[in-house]
């Protein structure tokens, strides 16, 4: 009996150990199971950089907690180049589930086909009437569809970036009016200290300030009279020759090859004792500089009076349509758009947050650019004037005709009527071959 009792207890630890190794399968089986019904979606950011990049990890970390059975990859880009990012990915059928994208890229996204409908996912969301309804209307009204292409989750505002210190210094107050603005950038170049009185952005994406800067100017409302466009109004010629003029007498020689973060730095760095550029580069300023170094103010009102801002100045989250996985896209797209992420990554990086329950925040307007801002916009006699948007080529004629013909000018090969001409017959052509594709 004794030698049973022997032989029983090894068989009976056995099967406790081959009982437990199988609970210990079926466990890690269970966990393999987890970990493969998890969802991984990618995510493009369009201005990848120090100050932005780790805004968006602390919103993925968010995300994905809340969210545990999706992952989120993020991709960055670099902000003059991210555009040709996107045209390569959209040509190889090789696109991110979900990205920032400029609202000024939807009409040729869209026309391209790369981009999901939001319209079925915004309607059943809680808080579509927190966004902002005007910068919702506007994605929809500028494609072709008329569709939602995009949630936008901040608005950006240009201005002038002005190093009060260096305004001080001189005994120059920050220009109200244009004639100010061109005067005090001759005050306040010292070419024997190396300081000038203002740095222009002569490379890549160039274009698009130099536009703002020409219609704040003129006071034009129109981009297109009678079929023709206005941007070689000799009001725009008259600005240019000043504007341009201060190229290497008032300006760095550098600046024909300026990009944004080489514009930027002569002004952190105090090379230049101002800038025009938009709100959300103040994160990069505050970062270099003491609050009591540098200030916001709006360009100068128009010869006409009235202060001249670009429409639709939004930037908004879109999904693409090669997505696998539009709900988890529609998920993360959701999260962005919400009080929570609107809150941090406006209020870090220094821009107009589109959510209604954020705007009244104090921090918005106890930042001073911010609130500059929304009182420009708030202004009745503010105008707003509109790019032509709609045009699929609207973006790659800034990029590849106009960036390169601002370098011509500025070096001579060209001369601003020409320039402007060009631009205008440029624009013209898209407008037209526009037009002919509703009527055939």
């Amino acid at each position: 009996m004794y030698r049973w009792r022997l032989l029983i207890i090894p068989v009976l630890t056995f099967m406790m150990l081959l009982l437990t190794g199988c609970m210990g399968v079926e466990s890690q089986s269970e966990n393999l199971a987890e970990q493969n019904t998890k969802v991984k979606i990618t995510f493009w950011d369009d201005n990848a950089g120090p100050q932005r990049t780790p805004i968006w990890d602390e919103l993925i970390k968010t995300f994905e907690r809340e969210n545990p059975t999706i992952d989120v990859e993020y991709i960055g880009l670099p902000k003059d180049y991210a555009k040709s990012k996107f045209d390569a990915a959209i040509a190889s059928d090789d696109m991110p589930d979900v990205a920032s994208v400029y609202t000024s890229w939807l009409p040729e996204f869209s026309h391209r086909e790369a981009l999901l409908p939001l319209d079925p996912y915004f309607e059943n969301w809680s808080e579509k009437d927190k966004i902002n309804k005007k910068a919702i209307e506007f994605s929809r009204r500028i494609v072709e569809d008329q569709k939602l292409y995009g949630i936008p989750y901040t608005q950006n505002f240009d201005i002038l970036w002005v190093r009060t210190d260096l305004f001080k210094e001189a005994k120059v107050e920050a220009p109200e009016t244009w004639d100010e603005f061109f005067s005090a950038v001759e005050t306040l170049t010292d070419k024997s200290s190396e300081r000038y009185g203002y740095s222009l952005r002569g490379g890549a994406g160039g274009a698009f300030q130099l536009q703002r800067m020409m219609y704040a100017y003129s006071g034009i409302e129109d981009y297109f009279q009678d079929g023709e466009s206005t941007i070689n109004d000799s009001k725009h010629v008259d600005f240019l020759e000043k504007y341009f003029g201060l190229y290497q007498k008032y300006t760095p020689k550098s600046d024909i090859t300026n990009d944004y973060k080489a514009m930027l730095a002569n002004f952190d760095t105090g090379v230049a004792a101002m800038i025009q550029h938009n709100i959300g580069s103040y994160a990069e300023h505050s970062k270099a500089l003491n609050l009591n170094q540098f200030q916001a103010f709006p360009l100068p009102k128009s010869i006409n009076g009235q202060y001249v801002v670009e429409d639709g100045n939004t930037i908004g989250i879109s999904i693409f349509k090669g997505t696998k996985h539009p709900d988890e896209a529609w998920k993360f797209v959701q999260f962005l758009s919400s009080k929570e992420a609107q809150q941090l990554w406006n209020k870090t990086a220094g821009q107009i947050p589109t959510h209604k329950d954020v705007l009244k925040e104090g921090w918005v307007n106890e930042l001073s650019h911010i609130k500059i801002s929304r009182q420009v916009y708030g202004d009745k006699e503010t105008i707003l004037y509109e790019p032509p948007f709609y045009l699929p080529e609207y973006r790659t004629i800034l990029n590849t005709i106009v960036d390169p013909g601002i370098q011509e000018v500025l070096s001579g090969q060209m001369t601003i009527e020409d320039f402007l001409d060009m631009w205008a017959n440029a624009m013209e052509t898209a407008q037209k071959q526009y037009e002919d594709s509703f009527e055939n």
